[in-house]
């Protein structure tokens, strides 16, 4: 099929704002790299006051990493536990909570013809006439319409069984070529298939195992600095 002509500067609009997401991502990843390689501090009373400080800069810097898609920024929240121990671990939980919870509100009230007007400027016409035809559905709508579209049996299974999957997938080694927890959140939000309260019930359920371990035993596994 041959796609109807595009103008150029709506070529060139798209390309400028993929050339920025692609810059975010990176730079995302270079920034969260950069966080790890500073938490090799030396913990002591006299840096006390900048060790402090240092903390609270990180956890910024994570909850914002944290929500951009396709950025691992997870590896700085877990490198401050396995640092700093379980008198850490509420602080780095509330953050990971509201990062996510960042980036499914950013997704759910993003506009949907600025996502299909996006994609097709960059030239993912299917994708975007994909998406087109869930503008102005409702939850049940949407579900029935992804249901109906799926190919295969597990397809309608995942999404019967959507706040197990998003649990799953939120704790899956390896979900960065997913997106991540930023870009799964993202895309739940985007779906408008996740009621926002029912949302931050699971995804709190979903990032607590690791916390609660040590909170509960970590007292005991190992000797902490704080």
């Amino acid at each position: 099929m041959i796609w109807p002509a595009m103008p150029a500067e709506r070529r060139l609009a798209g390309l400028l704002k993929l050339s920025i997401l692609i810059g975010i991502i990176v730079g995302g990843n270079l920034l969260t790299r950069g966080v790890i390689d500073g938490l090799d501090v030396d913990i002591r009373p006299s840096n006390e006051p900048m060790l402090h400080n240092f903390i609270m800069t990180s956890m910024a810097a994570y909850t914002l990493l944290m929500a951009l898609p396709f950025v691992p920024g997870v590896e700085i929240g877990l490198a401050l536990m396995m640092i700093l121990g379980p008198e850490i671990v509420p602080l780095v939980y509330g953050c990971t909570l509201t990062s996510l919870c960042l980036a499914f509100f950013v997704g759910r009230f993003l506009p949907e013809k600025t996502l299909t007007r996006f994609l097709r400027e960059v030239h993912l016409v299917r994708a975007a006439k994909f998406l087109e035809t869930f503008h102005g559905l409702d939850t049940g709508q949407r579900l029935a319409l992804l249901t109906e579209k799926s190919p295969q049996k597990w397809g309608a299974w995942l999404l019967k069984h959507r706040y197990l999957t998003l649990m799953l997938a939120i704790n899956l080694p390896g979900n960065i070529v997913l997106g991540g927890g930023g870009g799964l959140a993202l895309a739940a939000g985007m779906s408008r298939m996740f009621p926002i309260h029912r949302f931050i019930l699971v995804v709190a359920v979903a990032i607590s195992p690791l916390p609660l371990f040590l909170l509960v035993v970590g007292d005991s596994i190992a000797n902490w600095p704080i």
